[in-house]
């Protein structure tokens, strides 16, 4: 089923066909086939604008408008964090991040549904932990979350840590259904965050050969493809990452995306990582996703 791409193809599925990979994605959903890879943009399919940041960028005003930095890196979340970090101390890039996320990020109708299925392995590659919300709405007991953690100022061989829903912290290897996995960190239960260049130097060094990748995650993406959803990537570290997490799995792979906003760098990315392209409003494939309008 693999689509092989160019780096200067990409393949695009618009209108009916984009439909019928929606409804063949449902079912692989439902049978625990594919891998949901979360993006920030899903914030915006609530019931309300969100009341946390829901971009790189968006961060970055945040925290340029607790203290301003050089007008080169303003616009750059893992720089500017790193400038806060080296003059204001870890302790206050971790409470500004904190407080930046601390308005509840309400589940959206996808979140609740996809929190019902019993998928081996969720990805969540924001802050914001509404996947992990609608997960705890559900009364599940058998999810774990495992969450990257910065080693910046670490004591130990330390990657990620382990939570339950309650916020417990538990050993790695926990057996469960699901595994959501956070690999930049989440606001809750613990506010891991990674979020300055700092964070992620060891991770950048060491990502390639997949040290920083939970044996979890690796386990159980051998057989399955990725399905990205409020997904974009316009910048290295999100594309880095997304490459690392997709590696050695069987695929396909597909990502809701708009084309006609997609830039060069990810078209690029989007063909060389063979990822198929929805073109379809995010509402839209939710509707025919999930069965409701939104």
């Amino acid at each position: 089923m693999n689509t092989i791409l160019t780096l200067d193809h990409l393949l695009i599925n618009r209108g009916s066909h984009a439909a019928k990979q929606l409804d063949m994605l449902k079912k692989a959903l439902c049978a625990d086939e594919v891998i949901p890879y979360l993006g920030p943009g899903l914030l915006w399919l609530g019931p309300a604008e969100p009341l946390v940041p829901h971009t790189p960028q968006a961060v970055a005003a945040e925290l340029n408008a607790r203290a301003p930095a050089p007008s080169k890196i303003r616009t750059n979340m893992w720089s500017i964090a790193q400038f806060i970090e080296q003059r204001r101390h870890r302790r206050t890039l971790q409470a500004w991040m904190a407080e930046i996320f601390a308005g509840p990020a309400a589940p959206t109708v996808f979140h609740a549904w996809l929190a019902t299925l019993p998928v081996s392995l969720i990805v969540d590659s924001w802050y914001d932990g509404a996947m992990r919300a609608a997960l705890s709405k559900t009364g599940r007991t058998d999810v774990v979350e495992v969450q990257g953690v910065t080693r910046a100022h670490a004591i130990g061989d330390i990657w990620t840590k382990t939570y339950d829903l309650s916020g417990t912290e538990l050993q790695l290897g926990s057996v469960a259904t699901t595994v959501l996995y956070s690999p930049h960190g989440s606001i809750k239960p613990a506010a891991n965050f990674l979020v300055a260049d700092s964070d992620y130097v060891e991770a950048l060094t060491e990502i390639d050969i997949q040290t920083p990748i939970p044996q979890v995650v690796k386990e159980r993406r051998t057989k399955r493809g990725f399905f990205f959803f409020g997904c974009r990537f316009d910048d290295q570290m999100l594309r880095t990452y997304a490459r690392q997490v997709i590696k050695r799995s069987s695929g396909p792979h597909f990502a809701v995306i708009d084309s006609a906003t997609l830039t060069k760098n990810e078209r690029r990315f989007l063909a060389a990582s063979a990822i198929t392209v929805i073109d379809m409003p995010a509402g839209e494939a939710v509707a025919r996703l999930v069965g409701a309008r939104v």
